[in-house]
């Protein structure tokens, strides 16, 4: 997994990825990840909408300043045409890869068509992936494609649409191994991504419920996948990408983070948040990635409840500051999280921005 991937004329540094997440992988959380070993890191989904290019959202998520190559831009929509052009448009922001989003099971993104219902019509399916590609093609960036199985039990297509996409020119599918039925709910399989492997030529990325190195290694024997896609595990825990690449390299753990590192590396992450978002929005936005850090360490639950009625980012980075300090006093290293209990495990909500488009 520490070796490069050819994806098209880019050489990606390593074959450990982060998932596109919506209200997650902003610009500082994909530093983040790239910093502590992954390779590669998707946008948030970006609108295929003209109209919506000039929000603060879109601006927000289009943000690439700083960030190591390659620059990886996830797109949505329901048209040709608008995806050929958002593809163009977000290329002459310095997008180095287009990734076509096929995946999302959230209700606002599938009741218009979009993401994983895609899946459904697979001639319209067609028609945008060909589309992306030939805006692409002038500028010598590859497109790629994120999908689930299928739409339901029923109805599992991938394997027809991850061959109609590589015929099209698709560079490199991502598979999640979860219908749009299943949303993230039961057990990601990845039998459907060793398929797509055996029939395809061009990369193939596994997603789904990689949440540990041994997972990972299990993940990449069953599908002979070329790389994986890790989302909701790194979550709190963004040095995951490392621990799995030291696991695959050497059949060993690594020693867990020293606290005051991981105090160190989510206060970097804090003030990066807020430069991006202002006081104000990242504040409150900061509060989600604060409360995946110390889900399930000792006190995390009381920290979490006092942090959220913390008003200042000043203020909030300080008691961040305070509570890793202590944890430090009794845990050098970071102790290991209490397991999760199953409100904290399940399925995202289709009204919640910040995990709408999750991948697990």
């Amino acid at each position: 997994m520490t070796a490069p991937l050819a994806l098209g004329p880019i050489t990606v540094p390593n074959r450990l990825f982060v998932a596109p997440m919506a209200g997650v992988t902003d610009r500082p959380f994909r530093m983040l990840c790239k910093r502590l070993g992954a390779g590669y890191a998707v946008s948030e989904m970006v609108t295929s909408r003209r109209e919506l290019w000039d929000s603060l959202k879109t601006s927000r998520r289009a943000n690439h300043e700083g960030e190591s190559a390659p620059i990886a831009v996830q797109i949505a929509g329901t048209d040709p045409a608008e995806m050929a052009e958002a593809a163009r448009y977000n290329i002459a922001r310095g997008a180095q890869v287009i990734d076509i989003n096929m995946g999302c099971p959230a209700k606002k993104v599938c009741k218009v068509w979009a993401g994983s219902a895609l899946m459904q019509d697979e001639d319209l399916a067609l028609r945008i992936v060909e589309a992306t590609v030939e805006a692409a093609r002038p500028h010598g960036v590859p497109v790629t494609l994120k999908m689930r199985t299928g739409w339901s039990a029923s109805g599992r297509n991938a394997l027809t649409i991850a061959r109609k996409a590589e015929a099209a020119g698709i560079a490199m599918v991502t598979v999640h191994g979860r219908t749009r039925e299943q949303g993230y709910g039961g057990e990601a399989e990845h039998d459907t991504v060793a398929a797509i492997k055996r029939a395809l030529s061009i990369p193939v990325v596994a997603n789904g419920d990689i949440d540990s190195p041994e997972r990972a290694r299990e993940v990449l024997a069953r599908s002979g996948c070329d790389a994986i896609m890790i989302g909701r595990a790194a979550q709190g825990r963004p040095w995951i990408f490392g621990d799995i690449a030291h696991f695959l390299a050497t059949g060993r753990h690594r020693p867990a983070p020293a606290t005051l590192q991981v105090a160190d590396w989510l206060l970097e992450h804090l003030v990066d948040h807020c430069s991006l978002y202002g006081e104000t929005a990242g504040l409150r936005s900061a509060r989600k990635h604060i409360g995946w850090a110390v889900q399930g360490l000792p006190g995390g639950a009381d920290f979490r409840d006092r942090m959220n009625r913390i008003d200042t980012a000043a203020a909030q980075q300080a008691a961040v500051r305070d509570y890793f300090q202590a944890l430090a006093q009794q845990h050098p290293r970071l102790p290991a999280a209490e397991p999760k209990r199953p409100a904290e495990t399940a399925a995202p909500h289709d009204d919640l921005p910040a995990a709408a488009c999750a991948a697990a």
